[in-house]
């Protein structure tokens, strides 16, 4: 394989590794920690003196867009120009576990955090299993992170 794509190729396919790890984790991040946000706004409007309660229901969920930017940060000091298409395509694929199912367990455990600011407005004693029921939603998202740390150290080009 020659020309532009042959020379550049793995590099273009390391870029965009990086790129869906730390971009789709992120917007799950975002995207989970908006909502939950929108639902702690409404709890603390009444009851200003649940602020930290909420705000760690709202943070919960972007702890994924982390895990993106770590594997982003792995992969990008991996990335060299004229690395092998295959290098760049290997680095594409270990970011698709913790980009895709990052995506989504943030979206999830925004969800979850929305429910658990309404057992925080209606029962603050409880709210430490409102905490519980979002992190467990979090296993999904380390357990794709593991995969896509052990990938990224599994094979030396």
């Amino acid at each position: 394989m020659s020309g532009f794509f042959g020379q550049y190729g793995g590099l273009i396919f390391g870029v965009l590794g990086v790129a869906v790890a730390v971009f789709l984790s992120g917007m799950g991040s975002a995207r989970g920690v908006g909502i939950a946000g929108e639902a702690a706004a409404g709890v603390i409007v009444e009851e200003p003196e649940k602020f930290v309660s909420a705000l760690i229901l709202q943070l919960l969920p972007g702890t994924q867009g982390l895990y993106g930017f770590v594997i982003g940060l792995f992969s990008m000091f991996r990335l060299s120009v004229g690395m092998p298409l295959v290098e760049g395509l290997y680095l594409l694929m270990a970011a698709l576990p913790v980009g895709v199912v990052g995506y989504f367990s943030a979206v999830s455990q925004g969800k979850v955090a929305i429910a658990g600011q309404n057992i925080l407005a209606k029962n603050s004693k409880e709210v430490t299993k409102a905490i519980i029921l979002a992190v467990m939603v979090e296993t999904y998202a380390i357990l794709a992170f593991a995969i896509s740390f052990l990938l990224l150290q599994q094979v030396a080009f």
